[in-house]
């Protein structure tokens, strides 16, 4: 299942143990058990896997050393950004037996991929940074299902690539998703043609509410959000106007717009759903929809995190209009057959391209401490196309700040 060495092209990227670099290091792709790696469909290159499993090899055996990783990467994307046009290929990339410790090492692992960090506009989740560029990936509980995604759909500003770092695996459950949306695009454009067209002619509005105070655990305050240039002596205008002046660095004009309530504010987001990768053009299912559709269904009396998850953010079409509950339906149940659980074990680190490669997060069984996987959020080079006419259909680099 797993493709060759020579597809990699790695084998001529012999470091010489350099300033860099102690010892030469090349990657070697290996098979997944069944269940956790699969043949990429259309319209995917024949033979794509998904996620490609890759881990180093030094000559003789020596001890893999992170300054030889970190030096390798480096010198692969140097070479025509090889381990980029891998991710285009594959949309997921699995390192394994890397020397990866803790936070500061996978901060340098991730830095020498050479992207630009990204910075969260409007984050919905506590990730307090612990390296930099790093941060828990998700710390709500361990009985909360978080199902296939897109990072950041529901906001303007999204990542290019996500690197997930696996510093505690537990023994039963907490599998990351993946799944190509690229796929998932191809699979709903043939089977339910209308959707694909009610969200290209309309694209979604994205609703989501911010509050003063934590609305539910692992989810962030209006603060972490966007008030980064709050200070503790402001009062509530200048709060206010802290705050909008974030907003507005999303550069979206009247395509974003929000409304104070008495205990936060609530911004709508009319966005495309259907976006498209760069150089190839081919569009891609950028949404929650199905993630939206599955946490509703999980939902029961008993789970008030659940209940908080589900309400924070609402998604109909642009035009305001509920999206048919069979259609999103329909999203899941293909999600279901195109995605694979990757089972974590520890320091392993994936690595996705977010344009066309969706996670997510299983439930696990013991404590919450089991399962800890840190997050790294890059920009690339450019963001995805549109898909579409409308000037709401258009993603941009939110402006500095």
């Amino acid at each position: 299942m797993a493709t060759s060495v020579r597809q990699l092209n790695v084998q001529s990227l012999k470091l010489d143990g350099g300033a860099q670099s102690s010892l030469p290091i090349v990657f070697e792709s290996f098979d997944l058990p069944a269940g956790n790696q699969r043949i990429l469909g259309q319209p995917h290159p024949k033979n794509s896997v998904i996620p490609l499993a890759l881990r180093p090899v030094t000559h003789e055996d020596a001890q893999v050393e992170l300054d030889s990783v970190v030096a390798t990467i480096k010198a692969l994307q140097v070479q025509d950004g090889e381990l980029t046009k891998k991710l285009a290929r594959h949309g997921t990339l699995l390192f394994r037996d890397l020397p990866i410790r803790d936070a500061h090492d996978f901060s340098k692992f991730a830095h020498a991929f050479g992207y630009r960090p990204h910075e969260i506009i409007g984050i919905v989740v506590d990730r307090p940074l612990l390296a930099p560029n790093v941060a828990p990936a998700n710390e709500a509980p361990k009985e909360v299902l978080i199902y296939n995604h897109n990072e950041s759909p529901q906001v303007p500003h999204a990542p290019e690539y996500i690197f997930f770092y696996s510093h505690a695996a537990p023994e039963k459950g907490g599998e990351t998703p993946i799944s190509s949306s690229l796929e998932l695009f191809h699979r709903a454009q043939q089977e339910i043609p209308e959707l694909i067209a009610e969200l290209a002619e309309k694209g979604v509005l994205s609703r989501v509410t911010y509050k003063f105070d934590k609305q539910y655990a692992g989810g962030s305050t209006l603060r972490q959000a966007f008030g980064k240039e709050i200070q503790d002596g402001d009062d509530e205008g200048t709060r206010r106007a802290k705050i909008e002046a974030q907003i507005a660095r999303y550069g979206r004009g009247k395509h974003t717009t929000w409304e104070w309530t008495d205990d936060g504010i609530i911004l709508t987001h009319r966005l495309p759903a259907i976006r498209t990768q760069a150089g190839t053009n081919l569009p891609t299912l950028f949404t929650g929809l199905a993630a939206y559709y599955k946490t509703v269904q999980v939902q029961d009396a008993s789970s008030d995190v659940q209940k908080a998850r589900q309400k924070v953010t609402q998604q109909l079409y642009g035009d305001g209009t509920p999206i048919p509950e069979e259609y999103l339906a329909h999203l899941a149940r293909i999600t279901d057959e195109i995605r694979v659980l990757h089972r974590w074990q520890r320091g392993d680190v994936l690595v996705y391209d977010n344009t066309i490669a969706q996670h997510g997060r299983e439930p696990w069984v013991g404590q919450q401490s089991d399962r800890v996987v840190l997050a790294s959020l890059w920009d690339g080079e450019s963001v995805p196309g549109a898909y579409g006419f409308g000037e709401w259909a258009q993603v941009v680099q939110a402006l500095d700040g």
